[in-house]
């Protein structure tokens, strides 16, 4: 099944699944800001520093399950698949566009505990304990 999605939201994808950190250009405006669970970053130069060391770190994929938009909002539904404590989860990406470029992104990550209940899991918070810290 193939999702079609608004520009830059396929840029955003297909740069996080190549490691190409200099589309991040493409697809963010340079004011943006990105909520990661704990993190907040705001501007590009930030936005593609944080994008680096995420891939660096965890080798992630993204791959998109759902698309839907409301509100003046787009949610991304996707599997991100990685090299971090309880991958794969299911996460979703509320974006915020303004001219054809991404103004805000909040990423929110959904897992399941051992009894099949369904949990918010703080991904960065995620990735710390598959590091030990």
């Amino acid at each position: 099944m193939t999702i079609e999605l608004p520009r830059p939201i396929d840029t955003y994808v297909r740069a996080e699944n190549s490691g190409d950190v200099e589309s991040m250009s493409d697809c963010f405006a340079p004011y943006a800001t990105v909520r990661d669970a704990n993190l907040y970053v705001e501007g590009l130069p930030a936005i593609k520093a944080w994008r680096a060391k995420m891939k660096q770190a965890h080798d992630h994929t993204v791959t998109p399950l759902e698309f839907s938009t409301s509100d003046g909002q787009a949610t991304l539904k996707a599997e991100l698949s990685g090299k971090f404590a309880g991958s794969p989860v299911t996460t979703n990406f509320h974006f915020v566009l303004v001219n054809d470029f991404i103004a805000s992104l909040q990423i929110r990550a959904w897992a399941t505990d051992p009894a099949g209940v369904l949990l918010l899991q703080q991904l960065p918070s995620a990735i710390r304990a598959s590091q030990g810290n």
